[in-house]
């Protein structure tokens, strides 16, 4: 397989909107590297100028140590899935896997040989006679993929593949995609706007926004320590919860005080808060951290604050409940056991050891 080397890559349209800023990413040998973020971020842009489709306005590509950014996109030995599945309705299964191997004058002998191997991973060799029509969104999506797999290429790109499937099969799908990387042991690169896909599928994810990444990391750091509010609120569902107000001293402790609000920060995080004193501050706090005090062990009054039920949202397992105090608006995940109901005040615990602070004005993390 190969290594992926992205630097200062840059893409720049004609009508001087710069899509993809400066990026640098180094992909290693067997890695599953996931782009993600939210719609016109680049990441697309970015997979597209990996695989020879789109053209590089500055910086340097490399895939296995090989310059690439002149080569074109059938001789960079890569393979990609699209949205799409883009199989030619007349072709069965066999006929779409092996068309591309066939261009190529393979063997006859060789091209059977890898069309079964592919549809024998991929669970479709008692379908491998019919047609795109006969066939699952699921299956479609499996054909696409075994074409690329019959390439043995030495990177597959895959462009938010499952954006087509319904929910169930985009869970399926995931676990097959990622069982596929575990047999293979190949250098996969995939773009979502999903960060559930995100969390479950890459071994490192790099977050994206406005064409410049703001995190490369492994998804439990990224939920655990995000670099700043924008990866803070992205990965994750539902997202953390912001609060903006200000830290005050009081008693030789710090608190972070907003309307309605006043949490007793934790010894350990107020060295680095100090200098926040009586300054604006950004507060983040993730939803399975704060609990219903009946449902709280030892729970301080110094981290608890009364809130307003809003709205009650049974997910089966957990309870979504969304709170207001003040000007804020939260959610908290808590337990199916849970009995609260909408427009009841409740007194609510902040876990502090879980708290992050962000700078108010440049958004990046403080702690």
């Amino acid at each position: 397989m190969a290594r992926v080397t992205l630097q200062d890559v840059t893409k720049i349209f004609s009508d001087s909107i710069v899509a993809v800023n400066q990026v640098n990413l180094e992909i290693n040998d067997k890695e599953f590297m996931v782009l993600v973020g939210p719609s016109g971020c680049g990441k697309s842009t970015t997979l597209r100028m990996v695989a020879g489709l789109e053209e590089i306005s500055k910086g340097k590509i490399f895939i296995d140590d090989e310059f690439v950014n002149h080569t074109p996109a059938k001789n960079r030995d890569i393979a990609m899935v699209f949205q799409n599945y883009a199989l030619y309705p007349h072709m069965n299964i066999y006929e779409n896997m092996a068309f591309g191997l066939k261009l190529r004058r393979f063997p006859k002998k060789e091209i059977d040989r890898r069309v079964h191997e592919a549809a024998e991973i991929l669970g479709l060799s008692d379908r491998i006679k019919r047609k795109p029509k006969e066939l699952s969104g699921g299956e479609r999506q499996r054909v696409a993929v075994g074409r690329a797999i019959v390439r043995k290429p030495k990177v597959f790109l895959f462009d938010e593949p499952l954006s087509n499937l319904d929910a169930k099969l985009r869970v399926q799908m995931r676990a097959e995609i990622k069982k596929l990387h575990n047999r293979l042991q190949s250098t996969m690169i995939y773009v979502t706007h999903d960060q559930v896909e995100a969390l479950t599928l890459g071994d490192r994810i790099v977050v994206m926004k406005d064409g410049l990444v703001q995190q490369v990391d492994s998804p439990i750091s990224l939920y655990s320590t995000p670099k700043n509010k924008f990866v803070a609120g992205f990965i994750g569902s539902p997202p953390m919860n912001f609060f903006t107000g200000s830290i005050v001293a009081r008693n030789g402790d710090l608190f972070f005080r907003d309307k309605g609000i006043m949490l007793k920060t934790l010894k350990q995080h107020q060295p680095a808060l100090k200098r926040f004193v009586d300054q604006n501050i950004t507060f983040g706090i993730r939803p399975e951290d704060i609990y219903d005090k009946l449902f709280a062990q030892d729970a301080s009054e110094e981290f608890m604050v009364t809130a307003t039920v809003e709205l009650v949202e049974p997910m089966g397992a957990e309870i979504f409940i969304y709170f207001t105090i003040g000007r804020n608006n939260f959610i908290a995940r808590v337990s199916n056991q849970d009995t609260a109901v909408a427009n009841q005040d409740v007194q609510v615990v902040f876990d502090m050891s879980k708290a992050h602070f962000f700078d108010a004005k440049s958004g990046n993390t403080i702690i």
